[in-house]
């Protein structure tokens, strides 16, 4: 098909305004081969899909790629390459660095320092006595470093058997305590030994406590006087005195301010040490309106309670002591003795009459064997 150039009309202005353009406009024809049309949608099908093949290639070499990846790991990390063969552990004083060893060696033995999990040996470690947080590193190819912080022994419990044992701030029980070892201010009553969560919740109470009593009382001057101090009750702290006082225990009732009121009970004792009733104190009891109860064993002089000075010989209490101390006399009076006599009389008429009756019966039946061995028989009445 030609192609038909068609010169446009113009008039004198138009004309006038185009002489440097071009003198006519081509015009193709609208019409197309239907054949090259079609070969131009299959050839666009085509590009479409050989575009998605570098995507499809790519997917698949990352994930050849990551299965190569998975086992070369697997067997670098079971190679004996990556065997522990060096333990590097921390020196320390009293936790055991061999027993730390071969919890370390056991643990990498089937994975190897690459694959150990070194959280879980990290805590395995932390169970072994005076273990309080341990560390572990890799140090490739073959080694484990371990750095271990030991528990401070921080106080002495004795137990329900008699023992006594060093724990730590966390409430955590150590080792039996050594006859090397230097020796607490003070001990320990009242520990919970069961093996609960609430048991270890009430041991750290009890251990604040502890460390709040003994920064107090050596502030005071007053833990040379201290042997025990049971924390079974925090509302009833009680204190075992020691040196010659150690018969004596000094309890508080619930109150806050335990220091100030040991303080207001050892100087009731010093005051009432000389008196009478001082050899036999058993306890001192430090009431809520901070006034002192002394008690003493069963059946010896009492002591007066309330003011912190030994009170006087002519006082009340004494009078009340010498009451309460007095021993009941024996009915000495005449008057006495005949009204126990009239009370006693009856009784004593009836054991003598029943008395009697017995002889009388013993008489008989004596006599009546008696006659039966001789063959005496009673005369025949004749009518």
């Amino acid at each position: 098909m030609k192609e038909q150039v068609i010169t446009p009309r113009m008039s004198a202005r138009g004309a006038a305004g185009g002489k440097g353009r071009a003198g006519g406009i081509v015009q193709k024809p609208a019409r197309r081969d239907r054949s090259a049309r079609s070969s131009s949608a299959g050839g666009g099908t085509l590009r479409t899909v050989l575009a998605y093949l570098p995507l499809v290639g790519k997917i698949l070499l990352a994930v050849v790629a990551g299965v190569l990846l998975f086992a070369g790991y697997r067997a670098a990390a079971s190679a004996s390459f990556f065997q522990a063969r060096i333990v590097d552990v921390n020196p320390t004083t009293r936790a055991s660095a061999d027993e730390i060893t071969r919890i370390v060696r056991r643990a990498a033995a089937q994975t190897g320092v690459w694959r150990i999990d070194l959280a879980a040996v990290s805590r395995e470690l932390e169970r072994v006595p005076w273990v309080r947080r341990a560390i572990v590193s890799r140090v490739l190819p073959d080694g484990l470093r371990v750095r271990v912080t030991e528990r401070t022994p921080l106080a002495v419990v004795r137990t329900a058997n008699g023992k006594f044992i060093w724990v730590d701030e966390d409430a955590v029980t150590l080792n039996a305590m050594s006859p090397t070892d230097r020796m607490p201010a003070f001990f320990i009553r009242g520990w919970d030994e069961a093996e609960t969560d609430a048991a270890r919740a009430a041991n750290r109470e009890r251990i604040q406590k502890y460390v709040e009593l003994a920064r107090d009382w050596e502030a005071a001057g007053l833990g040379e006087r201290i042997s025990e101090v049971d924390l079974a009750d925090l509302q009833d702290v009680r204190v075992q005195l020691a040196g010659d006082d150690s018969q004596i225990e000094v309890r508080f009732l619930g109150q806050k301010n335990i220091s100030s009121h040991l303080r207001l009970a050892l100087d009731k004792l010093d005051a009432h040490r000389n008196t009478q009733c001082g050899p036999f104190i058993t306890y001192l009891m430090v009431k809520p309106n901070s006034s002192v109860l002394i008690g003493t064993a069963p059946g010896m002089p009492l002591c007066g309670g309330g003011a912190a000075s030994a009170p006087p010989a002519s006082s009340e209490t004494e009078a009340e002591r010498a009451k309460n101390n007095a021993r009941p006399i024996e009915p000495d009076k005449p008057a006495a003795r005949n009204k126990e006599t009239r009370n006693n009389a009856p009784r004593k008429d009836k054991e003598e009459r029943a008395k009697k009756e017995q002889n009388k019966k013993e008489e008989a039946r004596k006599k009546a064997e008696k006659n039966k061995d001789k063959g005496e028989t009673r005369p025949r009445r004749v009518g």
